[in-house]
């Protein structure tokens, strides 16, 4: 074991923006005639201000230095971020800024697909990218991420069989215990009756469950695979053939793909539809939930379904146009245009070999975390003892040690933020492993690093052992203690705006007056 690196994260008590600064304080002045005066103004008489914006007041070296501040206080993806299940990857800096860039930040939705050529290349060509990784005909990007994408699926497998007459027989869609939540939720959303079907013994449904659960009401099957524990169903096909076979439609949901990018493809294995988050396997920021895209790809046969507009190369010039039976816009316009841009620089930058290489590297880290983890004593995996392909990452449990120390996941989760690690992914409720972690190194993250991340967690197991307080009450290091969530659920006790926050505090002060 390396030594523990001492940490300490930042601590600035920083106040809120509007609380700096002065009246009148400016970090540029513009020149008088670039802001005429009011009585002077070109705009109608009913878009003036009758006021002044309510804007902080700071000059420039105080505000870079209050977002730097905030920057140093977050206490999440800034450190070893082995986030299982969300392929949390390096974001490469050259493509924020070619998206800064005017030629795509400052192009409107409405204007002429004449004046933005270039652009619209670019997400043409990215969805002849995804068709080629796929074996899909056609993607829409207008699904703002996972869960958009699995609804619009759901919304696309509603018109395939109203189209069909049989919209009122194919009422159940089934799914898997191991399925991301979104799966059958929005199913529900969409009108569907939900079948999960439950995991067995080999880490996946049986094809005896699966084929027991279809029939004439059945319009789709919908899981993924590798599933979140890292376990990849050898007899997908066969699942695929059962479906098809009573007249149901198949949906891949790829958000475990990094470890499988280049060695499979979902149109070839069955698959009427898939689904890749672009802000996680093609290397575009996460963003704390947004903006994000669920680029949503299916067959020929359900591409006249897709919402518009939708990109077509017509000689050398890109139009927009509606399919011809859409189901209409999830969202939107073509969706969030500069996360696209970022995922085709990515994907053209890593090439065939490089991606497959990146799914090579996936795989062997997670193989390499496997073995050095299952020696650390308390900790256990999912279906111990199977011999089961683990691609991309493997679900790991606590609960030999919970039973052992009485301390929880959670609590190995805050101490481990004491040493600069990122919280890790636990899993998505209901936890069908108890206590469980799902670490995920991907192909970014050095061996240096994935040997400080382990041996931190063999650390504060060991800590947890001799002094399980110190555990409980992490985290000790960083901006904030626990956090007491016993007010989230008031909105008198907290504001999203600075607005709200005045209101609610000058209320407050009338009620004390």
């Amino acid at each position: 074991m390396s030594a523990i690196r001492r940490y300490h994260a930042a601590s600035w008590d920083e106040g809120i923006v509007y609380e700096l600064g002065a009246p009148g304080r400016r970090g540029v002045v513009p020149p008088a005639p670039w802001a005429p005066s009011r009585e002077g103004s070109a705009f109608p008489a009913a878009l003036r201000r009758t006021a002044e914006a309510d804007l902080p007041e700071l000059a420039e070296y105080e505000v870079r230095r209050h977002f730097t501040h905030l920057s140093q206080q977050t206490m999440g993806m800034i450190g070893i971020s082995l986030f299982g299940t969300c392929t949390m990857k390096h974001n490469p800096t050259v493509n924020e800024q070619i998206t800064a860039r005017p030629e795509v930040a400052a192009v409107h939705p409405r204007q002429d697909p004449a004046t933005y050529q270039g652009l619209l290349g670019i997400v043409h060509d990215l969805e002849q990218e995804l068709c080629n990784l796929s074996g899909m005909s056609a993607y829409s990007f207008q699904p703002g991420g996972g869960a958009d994408a699995a609804y619009l699926n759901a919304v696309v497998t509603r018109a395939y069989h109203a189209s069909r007459g049989e919209l009122s027989q194919r009422t159940q869609i089934v799914t898997t215990q191991q399925a991301h939540p979104c799966n059958p939720a929005t199913a529900k959303a969409a009108g569907f009756e939900v079948i999960t079907l439950p995991v067995e013994e080999e880490g996946y449904p049986s094809l005896e469950a699966l084929q027991a659960a279809i029939g004439p009401r059945t319009a789709a099957l919908v899981l993924n695979n590798p599933d979140d524990m890292g376990i990849y169903n050898p007899r997908i096909t066969e699942f695929i053939d059962a479906v098809h076979a009573v007249g149901g439609l198949c949906f891949y949901d790829n958000a475990n793909f990094n470890g499988v990018m280049t060695r499979l493809r979902a149109r070839d294995l069955g698959f009427d539809a898939c689904m890749y988050m672009l802000h996680k396997s093609f290397g575009v920021p996460k963003g704390g939930n947004g903006p994000s895209v669920g680029a949503y790809g299916c067959s020929a046969e359900l591409a006249e379904f897709l919402p518009g507009p939708r990109v077509v190369r017509d000689g050398d010039r890109y139009e927009l146009i509606e399919p011809a039976q859409s189901v209409g816009r999830v969202r939107e316009f073509i969706g969030n245009v500069q996360q696209l841009v970022k995922a085709y620089s990515w994907t053209r930058a890593m090439g065939t070999d490089g991606l497959r290489e990146a799914a090579d590297i996936s795989v062997l880290a997670n193989n390499y975390m496997e073995k050095r983890l299952m020696r650390i004593p308390g900790v256990t995996m999912s279906f111990p003892g199977k011999a089961l392909p683990r691609l991309e990452m493997t679900r790991y449990s606590l609960e030999e040690y919970t039973a052992e120390t009485g301390l929880s996941t959670v609590d190995v989760q805050n101490r481990m933020t004491d040493f600069g690690i990122d919280a890790y992914w636990l899993a998505h409720e209901p936890w069908i492993v108890p206590e469980p972690f799902t670490p995920e190194a991907g192909e970014m993250w050095s061996k240096e690093d994935l040997d400080e991340w382990i041996d931190v967690l063999a650390h504060v197991l060991d800590e947890g052992r001799r002094d399980p307080e110190l555990v409980r009450t992490a985290p000790h290091n960083q901006v904030v203690a626990q956090i007491d969530g016993s007010g989230l659920d008031d909105p008198e006790q907290w504001a999203v705006t600075w607005a709200a926050y005045r209101r609610k505090h000058s209320s407050a002060s009338e009620q004390h007056a």
